[in-house]
Protein backbone atom coordinates (compact mmCIF):
# COMPACT_ATOMS: atom_id res chain seq x y z
CA UNK A 1 0.00 0.00 0.00
CA UNK A 2 0.82 3.24 -0.51
CA UNK A 3 0.25 6.78 0.50
CA UNK A 4 1.28 10.22 -0.76
CA UNK A 5 2.33 13.39 1.53
CA UNK A 6 4.15 16.33 1.72
CA UNK A 7 7.60 17.25 3.58
CA UNK A 8 9.16 21.30 3.44
CA UNK A 9 12.96 21.68 2.24
CA UNK A 10 14.49 25.44 2.96
CA UNK A 11 10.53 26.17 3.14
CA UNK A 12 9.52 24.57 -0.37
CA UNK A 13 7.09 21.92 -0.47
CA UNK A 14 8.21 18.74 -1.31
CA UNK A 15 5.35 15.92 -2.85
CA UNK A 16 6.59 12.55 -1.26
CA UNK A 17 5.05 8.70 -1.82
CA UNK A 18 5.64 6.46 1.78
CA UNK A 19 5.16 2.51 0.58
CA UNK A 20 4.50 0.24 3.85
CA UNK A 21 5.70 -2.89 4.10
CA UNK A 22 4.30 -5.17 2.28
CA UNK A 23 4.50 -7.96 5.65
CA UNK A 24 1.80 -6.15 7.42
CA UNK A 25 -0.50 -7.45 4.55
CA UNK A 26 0.37 -11.02 4.72
CA UNK A 27 -2.15 -14.04 5.63
CA UNK A 28 -2.51 -13.93 9.22
CA UNK A 29 -1.40 -10.41 10.16
CA UNK A 30 -3.02 -7.84 12.47
CA UNK A 31 -1.07 -5.46 13.87
CA UNK A 32 -1.55 -4.08 17.94
CA UNK A 33 -0.39 -0.60 19.34
CA UNK A 34 2.02 -0.34 22.01
CA UNK A 35 2.88 3.42 22.55
CA UNK A 36 4.20 4.99 19.52
CA UNK A 37 5.40 1.59 17.60
CA UNK A 38 3.47 -0.04 15.80
CA UNK A 39 3.86 -4.29 17.05
CA UNK A 40 2.83 -6.85 14.07
CA UNK A 41 2.17 -10.38 14.62
CA UNK A 42 1.88 -12.74 12.45
CA UNK A 43 0.33 -16.00 12.99
CA UNK A 44 -0.23 -19.02 10.54
CA UNK A 45 2.18 -17.41 8.02
CA UNK A 46 5.87 -17.82 7.44
CA UNK A 47 7.97 -15.07 9.34
CA UNK A 48 8.53 -11.71 7.25
CA UNK A 49 11.73 -11.21 4.88
CA UNK A 50 13.03 -8.63 7.29
CA UNK A 51 13.68 -8.79 10.90
CA UNK A 52 11.41 -5.95 12.35
CA UNK A 53 13.02 -3.92 15.79
CA UNK A 54 11.18 -2.92 18.70
CA UNK A 55 10.73 0.73 16.88
CA UNK A 56 9.54 -0.53 13.42
CA UNK A 57 11.28 -1.91 9.81
CA UNK A 58 14.03 -0.20 8.29
CA UNK A 59 13.43 2.84 5.40
CA UNK A 60 14.82 3.31 1.86
CA UNK A 61 14.93 6.57 0.82
CA UNK A 62 14.86 7.05 -3.38
CA UNK A 63 16.30 9.69 -5.18
CA UNK A 64 15.95 9.45 -8.71
CA UNK A 65 18.12 10.97 -11.76
CA UNK A 66 18.51 13.87 -14.06
CA UNK A 67 15.02 15.72 -14.21
CA UNK A 68 13.05 12.44 -12.51
CA UNK A 69 10.13 12.22 -11.04
CA UNK A 70 9.08 9.76 -8.84
CA UNK A 71 6.18 8.52 -11.21
CA UNK A 72 9.02 7.84 -13.92
CA UNK A 73 10.51 4.50 -13.13
CA UNK A 74 10.78 4.74 -9.25
CA UNK A 75 7.37 3.07 -8.69
CA UNK A 76 9.21 -0.59 -9.47
CA UNK A 77 12.16 -0.05 -7.20
CA UNK A 78 9.95 0.98 -4.02
CA UNK A 79 7.42 -1.77 -4.36
CA UNK A 80 10.41 -4.32 -4.40
CA UNK A 81 11.85 -2.65 -1.22
CA UNK A 82 8.15 -2.90 0.47
CA UNK A 83 7.58 -6.51 -0.80
CA UNK A 84 10.81 -6.98 1.07
CA UNK A 85 9.79 -5.57 4.13
CA UNK A 86 10.79 -2.25 4.19
CA UNK A 87 9.21 0.53 4.35
CA UNK A 88 9.68 2.97 0.79
CA UNK A 89 10.07 6.38 -0.04
CA UNK A 90 10.25 8.33 -3.00
CA UNK A 91 10.07 11.89 -3.34
CA UNK A 92 10.11 14.91 -6.35
CA UNK A 93 12.91 17.33 -6.23
CA UNK A 94 11.76 21.20 -5.89
CA UNK A 95 10.62 22.76 -8.78
CA UNK A 96 10.14 19.02 -10.84
CA UNK A 97 7.11 16.84 -10.75
CA UNK A 98 4.44 17.44 -7.93
CA UNK A 99 7.02 19.35 -5.63
CA UNK A 100 6.74 23.29 -5.94
CA UNK A 101 9.80 25.83 -5.82
CA UNK A 102 11.07 28.15 -8.98
CA UNK A 103 12.56 28.12 -11.12
CA UNK A 104 10.88 25.03 -12.43
CA UNK A 105 12.48 22.17 -14.49
CA UNK A 106 16.05 23.62 -13.38
CA UNK A 107 18.47 21.23 -12.01
CA UNK A 108 20.55 22.60 -8.28
CA UNK A 109 22.46 20.10 -7.16
CA UNK A 110 22.73 21.87 -3.57
CA UNK A 111 19.25 22.23 -3.83
CA UNK A 112 18.31 18.63 -4.46
CA UNK A 113 20.42 17.07 -1.53
CA UNK A 114 19.14 19.63 0.83
CA UNK A 115 15.58 17.96 -0.66
CA UNK A 116 16.96 14.07 -0.01
CA UNK A 117 18.33 15.75 3.80
CA UNK A 118 14.76 16.57 4.57
CA UNK A 119 13.43 13.45 2.47
CA UNK A 120 15.35 11.68 5.20
CA UNK A 121 13.71 13.58 8.15
CA UNK A 122 10.28 13.16 6.94
CA UNK A 123 11.08 9.51 5.94
CA UNK A 124 12.18 8.80 9.81
CA UNK A 125 9.23 10.31 11.32
CA UNK A 126 6.69 7.88 9.35
CA UNK A 127 5.11 5.66 11.57
CA UNK A 128 6.47 2.04 11.96
CA UNK A 129 9.68 3.17 10.29
CA UNK A 130 13.14 2.14 12.58
CA UNK A 131 14.71 5.74 12.65
CA UNK A 132 18.22 3.91 13.16
CA UNK A 133 18.28 1.80 10.04
CA UNK A 134 18.13 4.44 7.00
CA UNK A 135 18.88 3.31 3.68
CA UNK A 136 19.77 5.43 0.91
CA UNK A 137 19.21 4.70 -3.05
CA UNK A 138 20.07 6.58 -6.05
CA UNK A 139 19.93 6.45 -9.33
CA UNK A 140 22.06 8.09 -12.20
CA UNK A 141 22.33 11.43 -10.73
CA UNK A 142 20.57 10.52 -7.57
CA UNK A 143 22.73 7.85 -7.22
CA UNK A 144 25.89 10.47 -6.46
CA UNK A 145 23.49 12.56 -4.55
CA UNK A 146 23.26 9.60 -2.06
CA UNK A 147 26.94 9.77 -1.65
CA UNK A 148 27.04 13.51 -1.09
CA UNK A 149 24.39 13.35 1.45
CA UNK A 150 25.70 10.29 3.36
CA UNK A 151 28.98 10.86 3.50
CA UNK A 152 27.79 14.11 5.96
CA UNK A 153 25.27 12.38 7.88
CA UNK A 154 25.78 9.87 11.38
CA UNK A 155 22.51 7.91 10.90
CA UNK A 156 22.58 6.31 7.37
CA UNK A 157 22.64 2.43 7.55
CA UNK A 158 23.65 1.94 3.91
CA UNK A 159 24.09 3.20 0.29
CA UNK A 160 22.94 1.81 -2.89
CA UNK A 161 23.84 3.63 -6.16
CA UNK A 162 22.51 2.75 -9.46
CA UNK A 163 24.42 3.99 -12.71
CA UNK A 164 25.62 6.27 -10.45
CA UNK A 165 26.86 10.11 -12.41
CA UNK A 166 29.55 10.47 -9.51
CA UNK A 167 32.00 12.77 -11.32
CA UNK A 168 30.77 15.92 -13.77
CA UNK A 169 34.32 16.30 -15.72
CA UNK A 170 34.50 12.71 -16.33
CA UNK A 171 30.80 12.59 -17.67
CA UNK A 172 31.72 15.76 -20.24
CA UNK A 173 34.58 13.55 -21.56
CA UNK A 174 33.03 10.58 -22.07
CA UNK A 175 30.42 12.87 -23.47
CA UNK A 176 33.40 13.86 -26.52
CA UNK A 177 33.34 10.07 -27.49
CA UNK A 178 29.08 10.19 -28.45
CA UNK A 179 28.63 13.33 -30.09
CA UNK A 180 30.15 15.77 -31.95
CA UNK A 181 32.59 19.12 -31.01
CA UNK A 182 30.02 21.04 -32.84
CA UNK A 183 27.39 19.56 -30.38
CA UNK A 184 29.23 20.14 -27.69
CA UNK A 185 30.35 23.71 -28.31
CA UNK A 186 26.08 24.48 -28.71
CA UNK A 187 25.43 22.87 -25.95
CA UNK A 188 28.16 24.75 -23.55
CA UNK A 189 26.89 28.12 -25.50
CA UNK A 190 23.60 27.35 -24.78
CA UNK A 191 24.11 26.75 -21.01
CA UNK A 192 26.15 29.86 -20.07
CA UNK A 193 23.61 32.02 -21.80
CA UNK A 194 21.14 30.11 -19.26
CA UNK A 195 23.09 30.49 -16.23
CA UNK A 196 23.44 33.76 -16.90
CA UNK A 197 19.96 34.79 -17.35
CA UNK A 198 19.05 32.70 -14.52
CA UNK A 199 21.44 34.65 -12.46
CA UNK A 200 19.60 37.85 -13.79
CA UNK A 201 16.69 36.50 -12.81
CA UNK A 202 15.15 36.36 -16.23
CA UNK A 203 14.46 32.43 -16.16
CA UNK A 204 16.41 29.54 -17.68
CA UNK A 205 16.67 28.58 -21.16
CA UNK A 206 14.84 25.24 -21.71
CA UNK A 207 16.05 22.42 -23.50
CA UNK A 208 14.47 18.76 -23.90
CA UNK A 209 15.90 16.45 -21.19
CA UNK A 210 15.87 13.74 -23.88
CA UNK A 211 16.20 13.77 -28.04
CA UNK A 212 17.30 12.13 -30.78
CA UNK A 213 21.24 11.52 -31.89
CA UNK A 214 22.01 15.38 -33.45
CA UNK A 215 19.21 17.07 -31.82
CA UNK A 216 19.19 19.68 -29.15
CA UNK A 217 18.54 18.16 -25.60
CA UNK A 218 20.80 17.24 -22.71
CA UNK A 219 20.44 13.20 -23.24
CA UNK A 220 21.01 12.52 -27.22
CA UNK A 221 22.98 9.13 -27.07
CA UNK A 222 20.85 6.87 -29.42
CA UNK A 223 18.39 4.72 -28.10
CA UNK A 224 17.97 7.71 -24.47
CA UNK A 225 14.65 8.95 -25.85
CA UNK A 226 12.51 6.01 -26.24
CA UNK A 227 14.48 4.93 -23.07
CA UNK A 228 13.31 7.44 -21.04
CA UNK A 229 9.91 8.14 -22.39
CA UNK A 230 9.23 4.51 -21.85
CA UNK A 231 8.89 5.38 -17.59
CA UNK A 232 8.17 8.50 -18.00
CA UNK A 233 5.30 9.24 -15.96
CA UNK A 234 2.19 12.47 -16.24
CA UNK A 235 4.21 14.58 -13.59
CA UNK A 236 7.43 14.47 -15.82
CA UNK A 237 8.00 17.14 -18.38
CA UNK A 238 10.27 16.75 -21.04
CA UNK A 239 12.44 19.83 -20.67
CA UNK A 240 15.30 21.03 -18.27
CA UNK A 241 17.05 24.46 -17.59
CA UNK A 242 20.24 24.45 -20.86
CA UNK A 243 22.47 25.45 -17.20
CA UNK A 244 22.29 21.77 -16.15
CA UNK A 245 25.46 21.48 -18.62
CA UNK A 246 27.13 23.62 -15.88
CA UNK A 247 25.62 22.68 -13.06
CA UNK A 248 26.89 18.98 -13.40
CA UNK A 249 30.61 20.05 -14.45
CA UNK A 250 30.82 20.96 -10.65
CA UNK A 251 29.36 17.50 -9.47
CA UNK A 252 31.95 15.90 -7.10
CA UNK A 253 30.19 13.12 -5.32
CA UNK A 254 33.47 11.12 -6.19
CA UNK A 255 35.28 12.74 -3.60
CA UNK A 256 32.49 12.36 -0.76
CA UNK A 257 33.13 9.00 -1.41
CA UNK A 258 36.32 8.67 0.43
CA UNK A 259 34.29 10.12 3.82
CA UNK A 260 31.95 7.04 3.63
CA UNK A 261 31.77 5.09 6.57
CA UNK A 262 28.93 2.79 5.62
CA UNK A 263 28.29 -0.15 3.73
CA UNK A 264 27.77 1.18 -0.02
CA UNK A 265 26.76 -0.67 -3.27
CA UNK A 266 27.26 0.28 -6.55
CA UNK A 267 26.17 -0.77 -9.58
CA UNK A 268 27.60 -0.20 -12.82
CA UNK A 269 26.58 -0.43 -16.54
CA UNK A 270 29.36 -1.24 -18.46
CA UNK A 271 28.54 0.41 -21.54
CA UNK A 272 26.85 3.24 -19.85
CA UNK A 273 27.08 6.12 -22.25
CA UNK A 274 25.57 8.55 -20.26
CA UNK A 275 27.65 8.14 -16.02
CA UNK A 276 31.29 6.90 -17.15
CA UNK A 277 31.33 3.64 -15.64
CA UNK A 278 35.43 4.08 -14.99
CA UNK A 279 34.53 7.29 -12.61
CA UNK A 280 31.86 5.11 -10.85
CA UNK A 281 34.50 1.94 -10.75
CA UNK A 282 36.66 4.46 -8.94
CA UNK A 283 34.62 6.12 -6.65
CA UNK A 284 33.79 2.66 -5.53
CA UNK A 285 37.38 1.76 -5.01
CA UNK A 286 38.10 5.03 -2.56
CA UNK A 287 34.19 4.71 -0.94
CA UNK A 288 35.42 0.76 -0.21
CA UNK A 289 31.80 0.11 -1.77
CA UNK A 290 30.78 -3.41 -2.96
CA UNK A 291 29.95 -3.59 -6.97
CA UNK A 292 28.13 -5.10 -9.04
CA UNK A 293 28.79 -4.98 -12.85
CA UNK A 294 25.93 -5.61 -15.99
CA UNK A 295 26.86 -5.84 -19.61
CA UNK A 296 24.71 -3.31 -20.10
CA UNK A 297 23.79 1.08 -21.35
CA UNK A 298 22.45 2.97 -18.61
CA UNK A 299 18.98 2.85 -18.74
CA UNK A 300 19.00 -0.85 -18.93
CA UNK A 301 18.27 -0.76 -15.35
CA UNK A 302 15.90 0.89 -15.26
CA UNK A 303 12.16 -0.66 -14.97
CA UNK A 304 10.99 -3.05 -18.06
CA UNK A 305 14.02 -4.18 -19.07
CA UNK A 306 16.59 -7.43 -18.76
CA UNK A 307 18.74 -5.79 -15.98
CA UNK A 308 16.19 -4.43 -13.77
CA UNK A 309 15.23 -7.06 -11.82
CA UNK A 310 18.83 -8.87 -11.13
CA UNK A 311 19.93 -5.25 -10.09
CA UNK A 312 16.65 -5.04 -7.34
CA UNK A 313 17.75 -8.54 -6.45
CA UNK A 314 21.58 -7.75 -5.82
CA UNK A 315 20.53 -4.80 -3.78
CA UNK A 316 18.10 -6.68 -1.46
CA UNK A 317 20.37 -9.14 -0.92
CA UNK A 318 23.54 -6.14 -0.42
CA UNK A 319 21.02 -5.12 2.59
CA UNK A 320 20.22 -8.89 3.71
CA UNK A 321 23.40 -9.10 4.55
CA UNK A 322 24.27 -5.71 6.20
CA UNK A 323 20.64 -5.31 8.10
CA UNK A 324 20.23 -8.51 9.31
CA UNK A 325 17.48 -10.31 6.89
CA UNK A 326 16.93 -13.57 7.09
CA UNK A 327 18.38 -15.48 4.45
CA UNK A 328 15.44 -17.89 3.84
CA UNK A 329 12.57 -16.03 3.16
CA UNK A 330 14.10 -14.18 0.08
CA UNK A 331 14.18 -15.57 -3.45
CA UNK A 332 17.47 -17.09 -4.47
CA UNK A 333 20.07 -14.56 -5.43
CA UNK A 334 20.36 -14.57 -9.24
CA UNK A 335 23.58 -16.05 -10.77
CA UNK A 336 24.38 -13.07 -12.76
CA UNK A 337 26.83 -9.62 -12.57
CA UNK A 338 30.08 -10.08 -10.67
CA UNK A 339 30.66 -8.74 -7.51
CA UNK A 340 34.21 -7.07 -6.29
CA UNK A 341 34.44 -6.15 -2.65
CA UNK A 342 37.19 -3.05 -1.74
CA UNK A 343 38.99 -3.31 1.30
Amino acid sequence: MSTTFTFLSQGVTCAATHYEPEVSRLAGARTSTTGPAEVLEVRGAPAPSLETTGTGAPVVVLAHGLAGTQDSGLAPFAEAFAGAGFHAVTFDYRGFGLSEGEPRQTVSLAGQAADLDAAIAAAKRLPGVDPSRVVLWGISLGGGHVVTVAAGRTDIAAVVSAVPLVDGLAAARLATQHHRPSQLLASTGRGMVSAARRKAGRGSVMIPVVARPGEVGALTVSGALEDYLSVAGPSWRNEVGADVTMELGSRAAAKAAKRLTVPWLVQIADFDRSAPPQASAKAAFNGRAEVRHYPCDHFDLFPGKDWHEPAVAHALHFLQRHLGFEARTLAPQPPVGEEVEHA
